[in-house]
């Protein structure tokens, strides 16, 4: 049962018709004394922020507040007029799962009311129960996305559980983790997977083109508009819109987004008839959009509209596990692409690579192992092979030996530094001691201990 909140008995009336031909139950309220009368919680709470002369939206707000100490899973979807979005952000913060402006659109309401439903049903695991890779792997279709490491599979079931839903989604994490090869699982794991996946770089789009590639364009409307022009919005439709670099976004242009995903409406450039744009959003950055809301270089009510779910990647280096894994996929793509089906990495490969601070993560991994594959004339890579690929690696200036801060520990950088004495002195346990400035016995014990062979 979907519970309606509101005192204007019109909206009631209209929003109670539009949801019982959709199919759902529904019951009305006035205010927040008959909600809190309830005894039986119902399945959605649609609620306005004001039911009185007073339009602060303090009242929308305690009764937020209200609804969800007593009924902590129930979601609320918020009504508010446009000029209102920062009521409404505030109201997110409070716990709410969404939020319609005033006049709605029916489409788009009941969009809302879709997603929230979704993301209620789509509750975590219990503690202690999480799925392993196997599992998951038999409910969605994770392509390219490969790993075993806990972090991934956190991030790989949480997209397993929003994507049969229409909810935002915002990716976040270092460049290179794989933020597209997400955003392209939940579209694939999605009810759109059989509509277009347009992807948009928006650090590459200048601000003066903004609105022609965004929404498109008539002919005319500007002097090189020598013909009319699709928008990516328009070319997404019925399919899902993935922004990448959202971060890179001019806070002029901002808000003509922020318009296009609150409405789900869009006008092309010289043209002032209203176009609908049946998306789903997914976006992505490496940037720290909270710290940017709080620079005042993004919009606190875009940020709150883009991340209805937020998905962090975890780096290269705190996923070590994965790197043989990485590794050997991508050595079989390359051995077919370049006709060396013999290859193999050997063991101590696989353990120097899992060394590796890996600061562009797995594209730079990726680069490294097609190197290798290039330059190398060995059917069995080793250490060597792969320190050939690394000295090619480009960039100026000196760089710190050291892998970053947090990112190993000070067994791993041990263990790292043993593995990489025993290849430069070919074995020789005296020479490798000396050189790390310790005693044979003493090494000894080291090499038990990392479970290294010497």
């Amino acid at each position: 049962m979907i519970l309606v909140v509101d005192d204007d008995a019109s909206v009631t009336a209209s929003l109670g018709l539009l949801l019982r031909q959709a199919g759902y139950a529904v019951r009305a309220a006035a205010g927040p004394a008959e909600v809190l009368a309830l005894a039986e919680a119902p399945s959605l709470v649609l609620q306005d922020m004001n039911f009185s002369r007073h339009t602060s939206g303090e009242e929308g707000l305690a009764l937020l507040r209200e609804l969800k100490a007593r009924w902590p899973a129930v979601p609320v979807v918020l009504m508010t007029a446009w000029g209102s979005i920062p009521l409404a952000v505030e109201g997110m913060k409070a716990g709410a799962a969404d939020f319609v402006t005033k006049p709605w659109t029916n489409a788009q309401l009941l969009q809302s009311v879709r997603t929230a439903l979704g993301l209620a049903a789509a509750r975590p695991p219990a503690p202690g129960t999480a799925p392993s890779r196997d599992e998951l792997d038999t409910r969605c279709d994770f392509g390219e996305l490969v790993g075993e490491d806990p972090r991934l599979l956190a991030v790989l079931e949480v997209v397993a559980r929003i994507a049969p839903t229409d909810a935002s989604v915002l990716i976040t994490g270092e460049s290179g983790t794989g933020k597209e090869l997400v955003a392209e699982a939940v579209h694939r794991n999605s009810r759109r997977r059989g509509g277009p996946f347009v992807k948009v770089n928006l650090g590459g789009i200048a601000t003066s083109l903004f609105e022609s590639e965004m929404f498109g364009h008539v002919k005319g409307a500007f002097t090189d508009a020598r013909a009319d022009r699709k928008g990516r919005f328009e070319l997404a439709d019925g399919g899902t819109v993935f922004l990448d670099e959202i971060g890179e976004v001019e806070p002029s242009a901002q808000v003509k987004l922020l318009r296009v995903l609150q409405d789900r409406t869009f006008e092309v450039l010289g043209s002032s008839a209203p176009r609908t744009a049946d998306v789903r959003v997914v976006s992505a950055t490496n940037r720290d959009l909270g710290e940017m809301v709080a620079r005042g270089q993004f919009r606190e009510d875009l940020l709150y509209r883009l991340n209805l779910i937020e998905v962090h990647l975890p780096a290269l280096r705190e996923r070590p596990g994965d790197v043989p894994l990485l590794a050997r996929r991508f050595l079989s793509t390359f051995a077919q692409a370049y006709g060396r089906e013999a290859l193999a990495l050997s063991p101590a490969a696989a353990r120097w690579l899992q060394a590796q601070p890996w600061p562009g993560n797995v594209r730079q991994l990726r680069q490294w192992i097609e190197r290798a594959v290039l330059v190398s004339r060995r059917d069995v890579l080793e250490p060597g092979d792969l320190e050939a690929t690394a000295a090619m690696e480009g960039g100026a200036g000196p760089r710190d030996p050291l892998p970053p801060v947090g990112s190993m520990t000070l067994d791993e950088i041990e263990r790292a530094m043993i593995v990489k004495s025993l290849k430069h002195h070919a074995g020789n346990l005296t020479r490798v001691a000396e050189s790390l400035g310790m005693s044979r016995p003493a090494l000894y014990r080291r090499l038990e201990k990392h479970g290294i062979e010497g």
